[in-house]
């Protein structure tokens, strides 16, 4: 026997295989060793990887906002440069997209006047949107929208219009500056 462990056995007029014990076992002492380091080591058997301890995810961070307004070369004293502007403090896309898309092809036709949009341009590119009013003998039905947002306060946009039998794409960048979505890009194709 080893001395570890004492046992004293009864035989019994029963037929059995196992030992039947009078007395509970007594341990003198139990001496644990450490196998491995590894604390991934109890999960390594494919089943009870399923059962290991999920990792906490970490908590997403708010966009953050990294626009550098376009200033076409101008310079600005520091308390009157353009501030940007985060997208969720504007108004919505969609709806705004839609409706300055419909006014610029109708200012394209010459059924509105370009001054009615001049707060919506930066002052530079409405010089040169003055000059294609009335360039369009219809005004363009538009058939699709399509919004991009490469950064938080940018907003990259193209709708495709109809000019009769003519298929044409009008792109337009905004940026959020000064608490409002400002015009700084637009191009009919």
């Amino acid at each position: 026997m080893v001395e570890d462990f004492e046992a004293v056995t009864v035989k019994s007029s029963y037929m059995t295989t196992n030992p039947i014990f009078d007395v509970t076992p007594f341990f003198n002492r139990i001496n644990l060793t450490v196998i491995s380091s590894d604390e991934n080591e109890d999960w390594l058997h494919p089943v009870l990887e399923i059962f290991r301890p999920k990792n906490e995810l970490p908590l997403l961070k708010e966009n953050r906002l990294y626009l550098v307004p376009t200033l076409f070369g101008d310079e600005f004293d520091q308390e009157f440069a353009p501030e940007p502007t985060s997208s969720k403090d504007l108004p919505e896309l969609t709806q705004w997209c839609t409706n300055f898309a419909r006014n610029v092809l109708e200012v394209f036709a010459g059924r509105r006047p370009s001054s009615q949009l001049i707060k919506l341009f930066h002052f530079r590119l409405f010089s040169d949107f003055e000059k294609k009013s009335g360039s369009q003998k219809e005004v363009g039905r538009i058939r699709k929208l399509h919004i991009s947002e490469p950064l938080d306060g940018i907003c990259e946009a193209t709708v495709t219009v109809r000019f009769g039998e003519r298929l044409r794409v009008l792109a337009f960048r905004f940026e959020g500056v000064d608490q409002r979505w400002l015009c700084t890009a637009l191009t009919l194709l």
